[in-house]
């Protein structure tokens, strides 16, 4: 086995498995508004007891907003079969987004390198958290890399070295969405690579994540847990809607008929790389308001970071007229004003 597997975890019990590949522990109702306003509270009585011990700036807010968030929940049962309500949810995504700024302008003032996965089932939300973080950031300083099935020339590379390629400099952020896991899930399940690359991969991940550590890159990553009725339904909602159609591919249609072969690479994939080094999130995702903010939340405390003062701006005034003509109007080419 390779260097750092003594320090693997399974955390995935023999009988508390469902078939979504998520633990038992979903099913056992730990996400009640009691366990979330609990939660949240215990962060904001931690932030309120004076200043942060990480050096992030404005994290009591933030702890003592998700307070407020938890309240919003109905008491007629848990939380996760509530819904978030559209002001609360709009209104925290914006303080969060302020957050996600403070934290790009920390990466480029230290010149961290950032790099965070984004894996899971299909139609489980992964998108949708990704252009919740990267709206209101800067995209030469915060990138989003979604690599397409590779060529024949990359598929004679080394496996990792395509994915090498879109690691970040100093000062820079990359979000994958789906990364080198893809050898561990769609390749292992739908038959893309030989049982041989596929237990090479298993071997040498933990060991190339360890080295993108050591070398000062921040890894963090993130698998999100969809229910099998809830994909579907967003499954039926693309197929209806020609705007979402392009979102549904045909390697979807088979995935969603080989639920339980994914689930099990899932359970084998954690059961390898999920390690300490660089250890696996797992999101819950049927609601995607709670995941939007949940995942940006849990991103921001993941990385320690302050506000960088910044130089106040003032407008020039504009240059002075200097006698120089400008060509007639009539002879550009204006768009017609058809609204």
């Amino acid at each position: 086995m390779a260097a750092g597997n003594s320090k693997r975890k399974d955390r995935t019990k023999a009988d508390g498995t469902k078939a979504d590949g998520t633990s038992a522990a979903r099913t056992k109702g730990d996400s009640t508004k009691v366990d979330r306003i609990k939660v949240a509270r215990t962060k904001a009585q931690r932030a309120k007891g004076g200043p942060s011990t990480d050096g992030v700036a404005d994290r009591g807010a933030v702890s003592s907003r998700a307070t407020v968030v938890a309240e919003q929940v109905d008491d007629a049962g848990p939380a996760a079969t509530t819904k978030l309500k559209k002001k609360v949810y709009e209104e925290e995504l914006a303080r969060l987004q302020q957050e996600l700024i403070k934290l790009q302008d920390w990466v480029k003032a230290k010149g961290l390198r950032v790099v965070v996965i984004f894996e899971g089932r299909d139609a489980a939300g992964k998108g949708g958290v990704i252009k919740r973080i990267t709206a209101s950031l800067n995209p030469r300083i915060c990138r989003v890399v979604a690599l397409p099935a590779p060529t024949e020339r990359e598929k004679g590379q080394w496996y990792f070295q395509r994915y090498v390629a879109q690691l970040p400099a100093a000062g820079e952020m990359v979000l994958l969405d789906r990364s080198w896991y893809n050898r561990a899930g769609v390749e292992r399940v739908m038959g893309f690579c030989t049982n041989q690359e596929y237990r090479e991969f298993m071997r040498a991940c933990p060991e190339f994540e360890q080295m993108l550590i050591r070398s000062g890159t921040i890894l963090i990553k993130y698998w999100f847990s969809v229910s099998d009725e809830e994909q579907e339904r967003r499954f039926q909602a693309r197929i209806n809607d020609p705007t979402k159609r392009w979102k549904l591919s045909p390697m979807d249609l088979q995935a969603r008929s080989r639920w339980v072969d994914f689930s099990k690479a899932k359970d084998e994939m954690f059961r390898h790389t999920d390690i300490d080094e660089s250890p696996w999130y797992v999101v819950e995702s049927d609601d995607k308001r709670r995941a939007h903010l949940n995942t940006i939340t849990h991103l921001l405390s993941k990385i320690p970071y302050k506000e960088v003062p910044s130089q106040k701006l003032k407008l020039p005034p504009r240059q002075k007229d200097t006698g120089y003509v400008r060509p007639p109007m009539k002879e550009q080419r204006f768009i017609p004003n058809v609204y």
